[in-house]
């Protein structure tokens, strides 16, 4: 496992890292564990959680996967993997986390909070990566980097980063940082697939110049990149299939968002390339998330060990340049297949 540095950090990671989001929701406690031991054999060095998970976000299983992964970290070698958590952004209206009744921010007193609850359920006394899961833009930069500075200066915290940021937030955070003389983000963690390569249009720019680190998530589209829904329908036990039958409008937005029309052409082409190659959906997705100066670490999310597996396939993987340009073909014939 080739590794690579977070930033201009300390941490230097493997190529790939391990996602728990599904951790005590579509994976139960035993198989994650199982994950977790594989995932390690596999030289997988960095596990990413959020105190809102699993996923879907609901009040009667939140925290769950931070506990697992707690469970499981008290039984190995502290420095044997990273954790990077993440604190929720604010309760905006679009969406309100099911913790401290709602009224979650990016203040200095909600920061605190959150990271004594993470680090109680994780059994650790410190994070590698402390992450803003989302932004807030209009709450002042100023007191959430200066509350994250001062859990590095306690040793609570490593590094900062962020997630699910804008090209505008990040060079913001950068710029208050530098003003102030706080820590910086060093990472972001955003979406990024062979379906929505939004990421390329600006943000990878602020990645390079800044010398920020992508840690990209959803790198097989959520699954939809795997092709089992290409035969148009929605398999039972799949993540969106659940979120469409199942979840709140919010959920079937982005069931709907993640699978249509745009999304399933590129995947059909995407197959058949794959196919050539002679490797399987995921590996190619997950190898070409990879081959981006401007990624650090992709986060891979299984829900059992088959998946996970499946995943692994993509270590060793390199793809070629006139794959690479086929991919970028096939991509601008599809263009922000998510709308």
């Amino acid at each position: 496992m080739r590794r690579r540095r977070i930033g201009r950090s300390a941490l230097v990671v493997s190529e790939i890292a391990l996602g728990t989001m599904t951790f005590g929701s579509s994976c139960d406690e035993a198989e994650a564990m199982r994950i977790m031991d594989r995932a390690v054999d596999a030289g997988i060095d960095l596990f990413d959680t959020a105190e809102i998970y699993p996923v879907p976000p609901e009040a009667h299983w939140v925290h769950r996967t931070e506990e697992i992964v707690g469970k499981w970290l008290a039984g190995r070698r502290r420095d044997e993997v990273m954790i990077a958590t993440k604190v929720c952004g604010s309760a905006s209206g679009w969406f309100v986390p099911p913790v401290r009744d709602g009224r979650t921010a990016l203040d200095r007193h909600q920061i605190r909070r959150a990271i004594d609850g993470s680090l109680r359920r994780l059994r650790t006394d410190y994070v590698d990566l402390y992450q803003t899961h989302w932004p807030d833009h209009d709450f002042p930069f100023d007191e959430t980097l200066e509350a994250l500075d001062e859990l590095v200066r306690s040793g609570k915290v490593r590094v900062i980063g962020s997630s699910n940021e804008t090209a505008w937030g990040a060079m913001k955070a950068q710029a208050v940082a530098e003003s102030l003389g706080t820590v910086r983000y060093e990472s972001i963690q955003n979406n990024f697939s062979l379906i929505n390569r939004r990421f390329e249009d600006s943000l990878a720019e602020v990645c390079r110049r800044e010398q920020i680190s992508l840690l990209p998530y959803s790198p097989i589209g959520g699954g939809v990149l795997t092709g089992k829904y290409q035969d148009g329908s929605w398999p039972d036990g799949a993540r969106f299939s659940n979120y469409l039958k199942h979840g709140g409008e919010r959920q079937k937005a982005m069931a709907t968002r993640f699978v249509n029309e745009r999304s399933l052409a590129t995947t059909a082409e995407l197959l058949e390339l794959a196919r050539e190659l002679g490797l399987s959906p995921a590996a190619m997705a997950v190898a070409w998330s990879r081959q981006h100066d401007f990624v650090a670490s992709t986060i891979l999310g299984a829900n059992d060990l088959v998946q996970l597996e499946e995943s692994l396939l993509a270590i060793d993987v390199d793809l070629p340049a006139d794959a690479m340009k086929r991919i970028d073909e096939i991509t601008r014939r599809h263009p922000y297949p998510l709308g």
